[in-house]
């Protein structure tokens, strides 16, 4: 374990936002504020100058929202940080897309201070922050829009029978450890099983895997997330 804290940049239009996040995180012993941003194009700015570990992204701003900053600092930082997006609804569209850009997860303004620093530590040391309820009302509104993604049809398909399950269980919400209870397998194995499920579906996180689970037309048959 590090015991350097983690580096966070704050990314928000509004000053008394970015006030009131900064006196939650930086009063965490193992969690320091390096940075703000007012707008997506200075968090684009800040992210190149500092490199810390996690972005704090609201995902309406002007000059540049948190969908385009949040792809542009995936795709131009050598070493990304994980981003979460800050939004007031979770049924905000600008969420999902978000998601899709890249975004590991997404935090509410009126989470609880517990909340928050606990999903700045989970995303940190690199797990997704899944919402399997939310996702699934966003991606369901989406996909009622448009045609299932056809090749990521396929690519699930190409998934053998045990990965389909574990993409299941992934996509309502378990962890590898509650996968591993439900499947009878161990962890390890759990793990190796979600890393070849990434790989063949051409995501980067538990969360991509979800979102493509639901655009591939997998989520919304009867063998997707639960409920």
């Amino acid at each position: 374990m590090s015991t350097h804290p983690i580096r966070v940049v704050i990314t928000d239009d509004e000053s008394l936002v970015r006030a009131g996040l900064y006196a939650i995180v930086d009063a965490e012993p193992d969690l320091t504020v390096v940075g703000e941003a007012a707008t997506g194009a200075e968090a684009v700015e800040r992210v190149r100058e500092l490199r810390p570990d996690v972005v704090l992204m609201d995902v309406r701003m002007p000059d540049l929202n948190g969908i385009e900053a949040t792809a542009r600092v995936l795709r131009e930082s050598p070493n990304p940080p994980k981003v979460l997006v800050v939004t007031t609804f979770e049924n905000d569209e600008y969420v999902y897309d978000a998601l899709r850009a890249g975004a590991h997860g997404f935090l509410l303004k009126r989470a609880r201070a517990d909340d928050m620093v606990h999903a700045i530590r989970t995303v940190a040391r690199g797990d997704s922050l899944l919402f399997p309820a939310a996702i699934r009302d966003l991606a369901l509104a989406r996909t009622r829009e448009r045609a299932h993604n056809a090749e990521l049809r396929t690519r699930i398909a190409r998934l053998t029978p045990r990965e389909q399950e574990v993409l299941r269980l992934i996509t309502a919400g378990l962890a590898n450890t509650e996968i591993a209870e439900r499947t009878g397998v161990g962890p390890e194995t759990v793990k190796t099983h979600v890393a070849r499920i990434l790989t063949k579906l051409g995501v980067r996180d538990r969360t991509q895997a979800v979102i493509a689970a639901y655009e591939g037309g997998f989520a919304t048959t009867g063998r997707g997330g639960r409920g």
